[in-house]
């Protein structure tokens, strides 16, 4: 069907949810907006589902969720006797239906449901998905996306998410179900009814914290610091866990943002929920201001990422992921090393994007790093390898730019209940030492060197955005720069062809397949330029060395405008 057959087809059934059949009948006659919504099935990839909420074959409504669900439970069925899930969701728009909707689907499959009670953050749906033994979890998200998208990620028996393998495997189940017809599923309460879903038990919930708490570095230092915190879940899951976890470590002085602190999927303050833009902590950073807070700290909606704010004599200042990555490796790694309860052969991972600091630090204190490509089931793969091998306990940590950070090992993605604990561990440390976490990062650049990373997000939005993406990447790697703001490009590095090329021939990248290219300068510098897997954006990331700020600041300008002139954007 042609997306306008498609459109006739969705207005002329009787939808269960009433606000798509008035969305589709608003639309009628135009053209554009029919196409929009019905040109492409939603895409589902390792990251699942993720899309603008509505009405439509390209948008996330309850028929995309059964429908994907249904191809799901197809999958497990085939590999497993007696499967189960974990399901868990944030407070985003429609959550709690899209999770039930889920869960009555795979019940109706013979499929034992696992659901959380109340919104939880990812971390604690990884934890459940481990703990319970189930073959797969579902998280019910888009992250720090705006307002209007809604996603559905799929995770495996591991905790983490689903490989490029078994999402291929579930795609192509899902691609042979129609939206409406052949989707077995059962009502949520029924399957309450019946046992064949049941909610997850405050004592798992229990056992999360506890888990957390034992990734303490220095337990009891909290309590004798005295740290001034501000924190905003940012209207989402982690306002729960994440005080709980403070209160735990005795965090006495903790003031919460009261516009960010409950559940609203409309997020009315911070229309663009991320804790990597100062625009969504401009609510936390007033209120800094006003109760001089030492440091605020926000997590995004789904509790996956955190980012933080530091009181600094002239006002406050936002710290970058690589930033707060390289302080708690840092901090970690010393701490460790001082408490004697440093691993034998000591590894932590990162990720190609991510600071070079990594690197220097690792190799200060004898602990292997290993850079892997972008996304955190990269991160949790080393960390199952380390495990299969018997030795879970060498991985010390993990973190990607974007403000995703892990320590132990019960957790296989990106973690803001354990990153928020070290995070303010840490400040607390360095606060009995007289030191801020500004002063701690300096530090480290006078043992290390001085690296700097900047990154730009051009966003490219519908139909057309996509084929523009496509084109863009396809051009920078049929036609790769010999020279980028006049410094000679050593090598370049397609991850997609698994090549890197240099004046000395062609040598073999050892990782996964990407749509990633990367350009290493003469000058020490890197660009890199990547596609977001989960948003409609592409995604230049700048590596940035320099004798001093001045030439560092030159050479990001140059570079950036160098490269946006290569991109055409």
């Amino acid at each position: 069907m042609n997306h306008n057959d498609l459109y006739q087809r969705w207005l002329g059934t009787n939808l269960e949810d009433a606000d798509l059949s008035v969305e589709l009948e608003s639309i009628k006659g135009q053209e554009e907006e029919i196409f929009e919504r019905f040109y492409r099935d939603l895409a589902f990839g390792t990251a699942g589902l993720r899309g603008i909420i509505g009405a439509g074959t390209n948008r996330m409504n309850i028929y995309t969720i059964r429908r994907a669900t249904q191809g799901l439970a197809n999958y497990l069925n085939q590999k497993f006797e007696h499967a189960t899930v974990a399901i868990s969701y944030d407070s985003r728009i429609k959550s709690d239906l899209f999770s039930k909707e889920a869960a009555g689907v795979l019940a109706a499959n013979g499929i034992k449901v696992h659901i959380y009670q109340e919104l939880m953050p990812v971390p604690t749906l990884s934890f459940a998905t481990r703990e319970l033994h189930c073959e797969a979890g579902i998280m019910v998200t888009a992250s720090h996306n705006p307002a209007k998208y809604n996603g559905y990620k799929v995770y495996g028996s591991d905790g983490g998410q689903l490989t490029e393998v078994a999402a291929d495997a579930v795609l192509a189940e899902i691609n042979a179900l129609d939206y409406f017809d052949g989707i077995k599923r059962v009502a949520f309460e029924q399957g309450l009814a019946d046992g064949s879903i049941s909610y997850i038990t405050d004592e798992l919930i229990d056992s999360f914290i506890q888990a957390t708490l034992a990734q303490q570095v220095n337990p009891g230092v909290c309590a004798q610091a005295g740290l001034k915190l501000v924190y905003s879940p940012l209207n989402g899951s982690g306002n729960k866990p994440v005080r709980r976890v403070l209160k735990k470590i005795g965090v006495a002085d903790v003031t919460v943002v009261p516009e960010q602190e409950m559940p609203d999927g409309n997020f009315p303050t911070c229309p663009f929920p991320n804790p990597e833009i100062k625009e969504a902590l401009q609510k936390g950073l007033e209120l800094s201001e006003k109760i001089g807070a030492d440091l605020l700290l926000a997590t995004d909606p789904d509790c996956d990422r955190v980012g933080i704010a530091v009181k600094a004599a002239d006002g406050y200042h936002l710290l970058t992921g690589n930033h707060v990555g390289a302080l708690l490796f840092d901090y970690i790694c010393q701490n460790r090393m001082a408490n004697g309860t440093m691993p034998k052969d000591p590894f932590a991972v990162t990720t190609i994007v991510s600071t070079k600091l990594t690197n220097a630090i690792g190799k200060m204190y004898g602990v292997e790093v290993k850079n892997v490509l972008t996304g955190f089931k990269y991160i949790g793969e080393q960390i199952a390898i380390a495990e299969a091998a018997g030795h879970p306990e060498r991985f010390v940590f993990g973190f990607e730019e974007s403000y995703g950070y892990l320590a132990g090992t019960h957790v296989r993605d990106k973690d803001a209940v354990v990153g928020s604990m070290l995070i303010v561990e840490m400040a607390s440390w360095y606060k009995q030492k007289g030191m801020t976490l500004i002063d701690a990062l300096n530090a480290i650049y006078e043992k290390c060197g001085r690296y700097v990373e900047s990154v730009a997000n051009f966003q490219f939005e519908g139909a057309q955005g996509m084929k523009k993406m496509d084109e863009i990447m396809s051009t920078m790697r049929g036609n790769p720069p010999k020279e980028i703001a006049g410094s000679p490009v050593s090598e370049v590095l397609d991850y997609q062809l698994s090549t890197a090329t240099s004046a000395a021939g062609v040598s073999t990248i050892d990782l996964p397949k990407s749509n990633v290219l990367e350009y290493r300068l003469e000058n020490g510098c890197t660009a890199i330029v990547r596609p977001s897997g989960t948003e409609p954006k592409i995604k230049l990331y700048l590596s940035l060395v320099g004798s001093g700020e001045a030439e560092i600041g030159a050479r990001s300008e140059a570079i950036g405008s160098s490269m946006k002139q290569l991109l055409g954007v």
